[in-house]
């Protein structure tokens, strides 16, 4: 459902879509990750150029854990269009593994998640299945190829981004493996490559030399001691923290029910921001929004 109409008419994607292909062109820039509108409306007035959905986020903001099993494809592509709608940003959408299996019906996935009116988004192999977690490279990569044909024939210049989950799986040789199936899908149209798990400096490194000149985007969810600058200065294009803002609200959340539940407590309301200062930000953001 959109909620905030006024913002951009759907001919105008295609202004969000070029600046998001531009902002991969050069340099590096954070792409950070709302869960609900409100989130997407306090980043964009910070200033980040470009916002990315997560799925964890969401998932969790509905009680639900984060797989797709959990999480109905159509429930997703609604908080991804909510999101889109919220700002006159570009939106990545974190797709999962495209909701199916077989590439034919990842394609009319992708399709789907075009229309919502997202610049970008991701397609990973991992099959959420223990006992094989990865899918079979030569399935994988017609995965890829499938989500790469329903962009080119959708006409929208939708960014396609490839996801190696080696790390997240516990792969025994996560890197030498990801750099073998993202090389593999680079061939089969993705635009950007991503290997979420992948945080230390000369991996890095060695990892943006070994998948050039595509653009590489780095997971970062926890504090590494990797500012932007250090991660621009190792030839990173794209940073994004996947569910740690949310995970962020979540533990002051937490920390202060389970404060007022074991000890009977309210300190934990001590430095919270005040409910004038939220309730300012988005009355002078809603005034913005409908002049």
């Amino acid at each position: 459902m959109n909620h905030f109409p006024e913002l951009l008419p759907i001919s105008d994607f295609s202004t969000r879509r070029y600046a998001f292909r531009k902002l991969h062109e050069s340099g590096c820039f954070v792409m950070p990750n709302p869960w609900d509108p409100g989130s997407a409306r306090y980043l964009r007035h910070l200033g980040f150029q470009a916002l990315a959905t997560p799925s964890a986020g969401f998932a969790f903001s509905r009680g639900l854990p984060d797989a797709e099993w959990a999480v109905p494809r159509d429930s997703m592509l609604g908080n991804i269009a909510d999101i889109v709608a919220a700002v006159d940003l570009p939106v990545n959408a974190d797709f999962e593994s495209g909701y199916a299996h077989e590439p034919e019906t990842v394609a009319g996935n992708v399709q789907l998640c075009i229309e919502t009116g997202v610049a970008g988004l991701s397609i990973e192999d991992s099959t959420g299945d223990r006992m094989r977690p990865l899918y079979e490279l030569p399935l994988a990569i017609e995965r890829i190829k499938a989500a790469r044909a329903a962009i080119d024939a959708s006409g929208s210049g939708v960014l396609l981004t490839a996801r190696a989950e080696c790390y997240l799986v516990g792969h025994a040789e996560p890197f030498k493996e990801s750099v073998h199936r993202l090389q593999s899908y680079a061939d089969a149209g993705a635009d950007v490559l991503y290997a979420p798990g992948l945080h230390q400096r000369e991996e890095i490194k060695t990892f943006v030399i070994e998948l050039g000149p595509k653009p590489v985007n780095i997971l970062v969810s926890r504090n590494t001691g990797l500012k932007v600058t250090d991660l621009a200065e190792l030839g990173v294009r794209r940073i994004s923290v996947g569910s740690a803002l949310s995970r962020a609200a979540w533990s002051g959340f937490m920390q202060v029910a389970q404060t007022i539940a074991g000890e009977g407590s309210f300190a934990g309301f001590d430095g919270v921001v005040s409910f004038a200062e939220i309730n300012r930000f988005f009355r002078e953001d809603l005034k913005e929004r409908s002049s």
